[in-house]
């Protein structure tokens, strides 16, 4: 398991079938869905009990935690994709979460550093992640470690994420 400590803080690939590490992925995400950043509702009871196994069942999947002592205090979830125009993988930071008593610390940040740890030896080219843009939090901390606005052609302007659900 590829991990660090920081002032006082363990950060860890998460072991999907580890109960501790599958407990605290669940608590984390609950609690980000549940702030207004990850639209204020919790998880639905369907996501917390199959959540663990079907990202252990990606190999394209990871997730990174962050403790303070045993307390879980930050999740990072990732997916794996592919750049065609780099003929390489890529990984989408998909959810970066850090508990309300954690934030200022850098917890972020120390996750974020094995996520991009584990994205190179991956063969990954980039990491891709979306934010709201009123998250200004957020994107400080996302453009202090490196990431900015995706643009080909500044003439075309800057990307937009969107989405289409599907019943």
């Amino acid at each position: 398991m590829t991990s660090s400590s920081v002032a006082g803080l363990r950060i860890c690939r998460a072991d999907y079938h580890h109960a501790a590490h599958a407990d605290a992925l669940i608590d984390l995400l609950d609690a980000y869905a549940s702030d207004a950043a990850g639209g204020g509702q919790p998880l639905a009871d369907f996501a917390k009990q199959h959540l663990v196994a079907e990202l252990a069942a990606r190999p394209q999947a990871f997730s990174v935690l962050a403790f303070d002592g045993t307390q879980p205090v930050g999740l990072v979830n990732c997916i794996e994709g592919f750049s065609t125009f780099a003929c390489r993988p890529l990984v989408n930071v998909h959810d970066v979460v850090v508990l309300a008593s954690h934030r200022g610390r850098r917890v972020g940040e120390q996750m974020l550093a094995l996520v991009e740890q584990l994205a190179r030896e991956r063969g990954a080219c980039k990491l891709t992640l979306e934010v709201l843009a009123g998250n200004r939090s957020a994107i400080t901390l996302y453009e202090r470690v490196g990431f900015a606005g995706f643009q080909l052609d500044p003439a075309l302007g800057s990307a937009q994420f969107l989405q289409k659900w599907l019943a």
